[in-house]
């Protein structure tokens, strides 16, 4: 299992990095400093899994009162032809194309903590029709990597978090994180479909040019506006379809004389006993990067990379920020903050929120998800030890992603 080697790795290559520092640099802080970082990162994990077990009990209470009133069944017949030849290894109207969906849109609205209840329950469901209940089968890595690819339409989080700090105009890396995420999503698409051996007929193909002609029309719809009005849109938009959501599935359950109340406690008590489960695979991933970073690990390979950009003679300013893009296929909550020492100028090596390494930085943060925290977090809620290719196409995508960031930051922001 890949997971496995990447964790077992992790703690390997932090010794060998601490005994160097403490034998050869005489850097007597780093062991000790690691040590902590163990028991912190866990008891954060347990912190992040309670915190967790709120937002899984609420949305898949909601998920059970869409289910019982007839919403999720009309979610799944609205992108059947699409769904249906993404993941041909799922039934007909089987609900699985619903929490699918739901996911992809709360991802796509920025609404991370609606998006990871979503996912579970999507896996649960997949599983179920897995033949093989160890291995992951393709409608899993299809899903998983159109997930981990973390295509994005509204960055609430990231804006929020740029007009905290002050920024010039919050919403300019909007355009940019567009471009590069969709991208990023469309090569993870392409890769699985060829590993698969999907046939792209003219149904998907026609999908696929729907979006990125609403890809292009949203891009348009939004440079056309004044920063003040994109930041209100885009601050407001997500949070009003996502509440739209939960009161049509309330009213249609209660128009069929559905029992919401108790629907919405049968879907609880399930979110409760999934977000007990992941607690492991939670605190095993935490640990292990905490202690990876906590070693100098990170910043080993950060300084490795900008030692070789300058040698060959190109720009270095995309390096200052590639920590963030490094971080965030492990930790979401670790890229922020790598983000906000990034932008914070009363810090040593603060540059500026309106910076170059500052605004890619962001657009790093919502670009592409955490990959190998959702990996262990969704295979362990449904006991899968055989994760085939995925980290291989998860990646890929977030690689795609990567790069185009720092592309098309280099086009808008020189």
């Amino acid at each position: 299992m890949v997971l496995n080697i990447i964790w077992i790795l992790f703690f390997v290559l932090s010794f060998i990095i601490i005994l160097y520092k403490t034998i050869v640099l005489q850097d007597y802080t780093v062991m000790p400093a690691t040590v902590n970082a163990i028991t912190d990162s866990a008891k954060t994990a347990f912190e992040l899994s309670i915190g967790l077990t709120g937002a899984m009990c609420f949305w898949l209470g909601i998920m059970r009162i869409g289910e019982k009133g007839g919403a999720i069944a009309i979610f799944s017949r609205l992108i059947t032809p699409f769904f249906s030849r993404l993941f041909p290894e799922i039934p007909k109207n089987h609900p699985a194309m619903g929490s699918i969906l739901m996911n992809y849109s709360a991802n796509m609205l920025g609404l991370d903590n609606a998006a990871t209840p979503f996912g579970l329950k999507a896996m649960k469901e997949l599983q179920a029709i897995n033949p093989e209940k160890e291995s992951a089968s393709n409608a899993m890595i299809m899903f998983l990597t159109l997930n981990t690819a973390g295509f994005t339409i509204i960055p609430v989080s990231i804006i929020a978090f740029r007009a905290s700090a002050n920024a010039a105009n919050p919403t300019d890396i909007f355009i940019p994180l567009l471009i590069a995420t969709y991208g990023g999503m469309i090569s993870g698409l392409i890769l699985c479909t060829f590993i698969q051996k999907i046939k792209w007929d003219f149904v998907l193909t026609a999908w696929i040019a729907g979006m990125i002609a609403f890809v292009a029309g949203l891009t348009y719809l939004f440079s056309s506006m004044s920063k003040e009005k994109m930041e209100i849109v885009s601050n407001n938009l997500g949070g009003f379809i996502i509440f739209s959501i939960i009161v049509s599935f309330i009213s249609l359950a209660f128009y069929k004389k559905v029992d919401v109340y108790d629907s919405f406690i049968d879907g609880a008590k399930e979110g409760f006993e999934v977000a007990v489960k992941i607690i492991p695979y939670l605190v095993a991933m935490l640990v292990a990067i905490s202690v990876f970073r906590a070693s100098g690990g990170m910043s080993t390979i950060t300084d490795g990379i900008k030692y070789l950009i300058s040698s060959l003679g190109f720009d270095t300013r995309f390096v200052d920020a590639l920590p963030v893009a490094i971080m965030k296929p492990f930790s979401g909550g670790g890229a922020k903050g790598l983000m906000a020492e990034l932008i914070d100028p009363k810090n040593t090596n603060g540059l500026g929120v309106d910076s170059f390494a500052g605004r890619l930085a962001g657009i790093f943060n919502s670009s592409h998800d955490t990959t190998f925290y959702v990996l262990a977090v969704y295979f362990g809620s449904v006991a899968i030890k055989k994760t085939r290719y995925v980290v291989a196409t998860s990646l890929f995508a977030e690689l795609v992603s990567i790069i185009l960031s720092i592309v098309v930051c280099y086009i808008f922001f020189g």
